[in-house]
């Protein structure tokens, strides 16, 4: 459904039982909410909500570039339109840095945190300009072959899960795509990440070249108390490549802090 949020529309769905645990999903960039699709049905005993980031899937697409802080207010906005509280917050990648960025603000919303394939600081500006430039002038299938290697490492090419995340990463609207590689250029999370305390999972894969994993083990070691789960066999998006050892790293840690 489409959420009318006064300036903007975002494209939202909420699944589960009305009374379940409520568990917020936020996608990579140059996806779409579909991402989350196994993982949903994993988890049938949830309240989930899961949406399109403005400029991505069915969402409005403002004109580029877009605030960190803009997107943390869609998330939070979203939530409380839907009346999601104390909820366990899972972002991938720059859904993770929402993540982070939304429960440094708003501890009423966020009970517990699982940030995916993620850091408090991805990349540098100038690195994440070219890339915008290169898509300005030639479209996002100029970066195709070098993000699917990056998300899925050397061997992309051959791996079954990369045709639907290509066409899928092809068809995010330009003008969203670089309004979001802007908001992650412009981010650098590691001064509040380290404030948090609230139960807190990381996730890694041993392919993943966006974020490897000691990038995203030294954002979960700013937080006293944090799990840290490596996926063998798996890159930026491991839902999609270990979608068992994915649901099963989420359902146990659920579990653990007594959320379903």
């Amino acid at each position: 459904m489409l959420v009318w949020l006064n300036d903007l529309r975002l494209n939202a769905t909420v699944s589960g039982p009305a009374d379940g645990p409520p568990l917020v999903l936020i996608h990579a960039l140059g996806t779409d909410h579909t991402l989350w699709d196994g993982l949903v049905a994993a988890l049938p005993r949830h309240r989930i909500l899961r949406f399109d980031l403005r400029g991505h899937g069915l969402s409005d697409v403002p004109p580029a570039p877009y605030s960190m802080g803009a997107l943390i207010r869609d998330t939070e906005r979203l939530m409380e339109h839907f009346a999601m509280k104390e909820a366990v917050v899972l972002g991938l990648s720059i859904g993770g840095m929402i993540a982070q960025g939304l429960a440094v603000k708003r501890l009423d919303l966020v009970r517990g945190l699982i940030l995916s394939n993620t850091a408090a600081r991805i990349g540098i500006a100038a690195q994440w300009q070219a890339r915008i430039d290169t898509a300005r002038k030639s479209g996002l299938a100029a970066l195709a072959d070098g993000n699917m290697e990056r998300w899925f490492g050397r061997g992309w090419q051959a791996n079954p899960a990369t045709p639907a995340i290509r066409t899928l990463f092809q068809s995010t609207p330009l003008e969203g795509w670089c309004g979001c590689a802007a908001a992650i250029a412009g981010t650098d999370f590691y001064e509040t990440t380290a404030t948090l305390r609230l139960p807190l999972m990381a996730i890694a894969g041993t392919n993943d070249g966006s974020t490897p994993p000691d990038l995203v083990r030294e954002t979960a070691e700013l937080v006293p108390g944090h799990q840290f789960r490596l996926i063998r066999g798996a890159g930026h998006l491991p839902m999609t490549e270990q979608p068992d050892a994915y649901a099963q790293a989420v359902t146990e840690f659920l579990f653990a802090i007594g959320h379903g």
